[in-house]
């Protein structure tokens, strides 16, 4: 227990069997429950889980827990509960099955806290703080707040980051939101209770799918800043097939924001506007495209074509500026300095 509140972590694993030991080892003792969840692994990775399970649940005995079944193994008892699924879902997936179960035992906060080790359970107060406070229904880790926090990223995965941040603000509504890859989360017992689950994607782009759906609920989101942290795990991401799926994500899941709060939910003009900005400029860069290719372009089709793509973009940047106006209230100012812990 933390500050009066229940604590939940879900601990998601795929093939961690060298590192998922010691993340369940050092969770802080204020931890109520831990739900670890091994994604159908290929490796030691089970094994590992319910060992240091044992190792967890011997050392720390707690009157108010009851003996609960561990899908796939033997009856625990303790605050680690080891969780096994017998197909591979995807680490949203593994994310999901962590909630329902924080969500049935009525836990006050569920965070979740990556079995590969790259988020520290030192700082696991630190992101859980706005909700347990009351300032925040999510909080999420920031690694993109400062520049010393993100001087472990590659190049590469530092550029795909801060595309994907600003193309999550504009599908999200969260226009202050950064770093929306980063899985190091808390999540409180209304916004857990108000989303629903299973329309939630089951891969990597569960992280930026679950902002949406917060946004829709009306639920309000803060960053944490933290630094990024690598060690020797290797990355699960396809990006061939990552990249494609999702795009595709993004696209729909934004349509179906757009649709339900500003068509269904209340009318709002900005609807009309990224629409005449998005058909606007594709029409504009095509019929620019076509003078080229179709017949000799004349100075009229240029400017035309020219027009049409400035226009359009005003028409989607007065869109977002609407959008963030209307979202503004559902961040709030809990973003807290990082301090490297000694």
């Amino acid at each position: 227990m933390y500050k009066g509140k229940t604590i939940g972590v879900v601990v998601p694993a795929y093939n961690e069997g060298k590192l998922v030991g010691d993340v369940i080892r050092t969770l802080p003792e204020f931890v109520d429950r831990a739900f670890v969840v091994d994604d159908c692994s290929t490796d030691g990775t089970w094994r590992e889980i319910r060992e240091a399970a044992r190792d967890a649940n011997d050392r720390v005995t707690r009157p108010d827990q009851e003996k609960l079944h561990a899908d796939g193994g033997q009856p625990v008892s303790g605050r680690v509960v080891p969780i096994r699924h017998e197909q591979n879902r995807g680490v949203g997936g593994a994310i999901k099955t962590g909630y329902r179960r924080a969500r049935d035992e009525g836990l006050d906060v569920t965070a979740v806290v990556n079995g590969d080790g790259q988020m520290d359970p030192e700082i696991l107060d630190r992101i859980i703080d706005p909700v347990v406070d009351g300032d925040a229904d999510y909080a999420k880790g920031n690694r993109l707040s400062r520049d010393e926090h993100c001087e472990q990223m590659s190049a590469w995965r530092l550029f795909g980051n801060v595309l994907l941040t600003f193309l999550t603000k504009v599908v999200s509504g969260y226009w202050r939101m950064s770093d929306p890859q980063n899985g190091y989360t808390a999540i409180s017992s209304r916004a857990l209770s108000a989303i629903d689950l299973d329309d939630l994607h089951d891969d990597y782009g569960f992280c930026n799918d679950l902002l949406v759906a917060l946004n829709v609920r009306g639920m309000r989101v803060t960053d944490v800043e933290m630094a990024a942290k690598y060690g020797d795990e290797e990355s699960h991401i396809k990006y061939r097939r990552f990249v494609p799926r999702l795009s595709r994500l993004l696209a729909r899941r934004a349509l179906w924001r757009f649709k339900v709060k500003y068509v269904v939910t209340d009318f709002h003009p900005l609807v009309l506007l990224y629409a005449l900005g998005v058909i606007g400029i594709g029409g504009g860069v095509l019929y620019g495209g076509w003078s080229v290719v179709a017949a000799t372009p004349t100075p009229l089709d240029a400017l035309l074509a020219l027009l049409t793509v400035l226009l359009s973009s005003l028409c989607l940047t007065l869109a977002m500026i609407f959008d963030r106006i209307d979202n503004a209230p559902l961040e709030t100012d809990a973003t807290e300095q990082f301090h490297e812990l000694e």
